[in-house]
């Protein structure tokens, strides 16, 4: 099962120093309470010290200068930033690929029109199945419906489209009645992403994880989907690291090509890395970009290989992968400088295994799941 379902060869990319990615995270706000979500635990702390419009655009500008050009408006939900046009068009005219990641919520006719009239090249949608009770069910919230007439709406008003499908325990059964929504649309690009187990899916691992049967049946659907489409569609299937012997190359190495800008005015490696303690995480408050992106003590921490411990120290694979991923390794392991445990040569790897039996248990005698929201973490932790 190769990584992305489509080649067996991991993809390396040199940014030459440059954060070729810059992904704008505008809100953790979000209307929908979705088990997965990759926002941090305690998200709601950081919804009073989002980043204004000026801010923001002080970030676009020197984003450019240091020499990003593929960025993405993601969140919570961007949509519920009034100002996502005004920083569409910034973007726009600073020569940027702007891409808007959305669960579809807050998007109708007359915004799509102001955002393309903005600049805004392409629009990825997030769907969670084809069936409008588990859609709904999943996030919490009556959002099928409206997220296929989004869907419809994208493509009425010429913009490519990205359709991504979260994949879990729930819903990967669904994969062929998916395919042929997504056909009948006329989506340009599906995405089938295995969900990666960090902060509230972490919390609901053992409920969402599918079985190995699970992934090998969901790939060969895909794949048969591929030689009967051709190239009217670009279909990926990224499964999860668990099931595989090596971790995934994580965001290509640590600070070499992905910046994530949190809605506080944080630099971050990549979206997750809040959940490693003892880290300190600066803003653009207090620093310009340029220093936060090549001289702030975060992004030198995991940059290289120095930091590294055996096996990956002296791995033949080192460059392929980088030794995984730091927040897995600290998430299961209590050190971010570990080997990830996804990777069979990791002393760890066991904690892998342990989980996936763990899920196959649970799989007969499954818990309720645990929605994003204020308080949820806490209660469920004093529940159990």
């Amino acid at each position: 099962m190769p990584k992305d379902g489509s080649t067996t060869q991991a993809v390396s990319l040199d940014g030459q120093g440059k954060p070729m990615w810059l992904v704008l995270e505008l809100t953790y706000r979000c209307p929908l309470k979705c088990v997965w979500c990759n926002n941090p635990l305690d998200y709601e702390q950081y919804g009073r010290k989002e980043l204004n419009t000026d801010e923001w655009i002080r970030v676009l500008r020197e984003g450019r200068e240091l020499g990003a050009l593929q960025l993405g408006f993601s969140g919570g939900e961007p949509m519920l930033r009034d100002d996502l046009e005004i920083l569409v068009a910034e973007a726009e005219q600073l020569g940027y690929y702007t891409n808007l990641i959305t669960s579809g919520v807050g998007l109708n006719h007359e915004r799509l029109q102001a955002l393309k009239k903005a600049g805004l090249k392409q629009i990825q949608l997030s769907l969670q199945s084809a069936n409008r009770q588990l859609t709904d069910e999943l996030v919490g919230a009556r959002a099928h419906d409206l997220k296929i007439d989004v869907a419809r709406m994208i493509k009425a008003e010429g913009f490519p489209m990205v359709l991504n499908v979260p994949v879990f325990r729930q819903n990967i059964d669904q994969v062929q009645q998916i395919l042929d929504l997504a056909e009948e649309i006329g989506v340009d690009y599906l995405e089938f992403a295995n969900i990666q187990y960090y902060n509230w899916a972490l919390l609901n691992r053992e409920e969402l994880l599918p079985t190995r049967e699970q992934i090998v049946h969901a790939e060969a659907v895909v794949n048969e989907a591929r030689q009967r489409m051709g190239k009217r569609m670009t279909i990926y299937f990224v499964i999860p690291d668990y099931y595989e012997n090596r971790p995934k190359a994580c965001m290509n190495g640590w600070g070499t090509i992905h910046l994530t800008i949190a809605p506080d005015g944080a630099a971050l490696p990549c979206q997750e890395v809040r959940v490693i303690k003892g880290l300190e995480f600066p803003t653009v408050r207090e620093h310009s970009l340029s220093w936060l992106w090549n001289d702030s003590p975060l992004f030198k921490k995991f940059r290289g290989d120095e930091w590294m411990k055996e096996p990956c120290r002296t791995c033949d694979e080192k460059e392929k992968d980088f030794g995984g991923c730091r927040c897995q390794a600290f998430l299961l392991t209590g050190d971010a400088a570990n080997t990830d445990p996804a990777c069979s040569k990791s002393p760890h790897h066991h904690v892998i295994e342990m989980a996936i039996n763990r899920a196959r248990s649970n799989n007969k005698e499954p818990r309720p799941l645990i929605r994003r929201q204020p308080g949820a973490v806490i209660t469920s932790f004093m529940e159990s």
